[in-house]
């Protein structure tokens, strides 16, 4: 039996000085729609090197309070996934605990 594959794409549109102006992505699952993102942070794990890969990008016009809340949103996200992995409750409390730390100093917390 032939098994399933999926395909996520990203394409960034950079302006004369390499700067992205606009991101799109499109999942195959998704269908044939691309949609617009301001930002992504991609971590792959190389296990032959046992080292992250990342790729970090946004857009010129992303706002800042937008990016606080980009990157808050991804702390809870990485802390749940986490604690999906590993099961590791007291890290996982800890880690949700610094999310809630950065969220209070970005002022996000309203």
């Amino acid at each position: 039996m032939k098994k399933k594959t999926s395909s996520i794409n990203i394409n960034v549109e950079l302006d004369k000085n390499k700067i992205p102006e606009k991101i799109n992505w499109k999942a195959t699952d998704e269908g044939d729609k691309s949609q617009e993102a301001k930002a992504f942070l991609l971590s792959i794990w190389d296990a032959k090197k046992i080292e992250t890969l990342k790729i970090d990008l946004w857009v010129k016009d992303m706002t800042l309070e937008h990016m606080k809340i980009f990157f808050y949103q991804s702390l809870v996200a990485m802390s749940d996934t986490f604690y999906k992995s590993t099961k590791d409750e007291k890290m996982s409390l800890t880690f949700k605990d610094f999310c809630d730390y950065f969220a209070e100093k970005m002022d996000l917390k309203k």
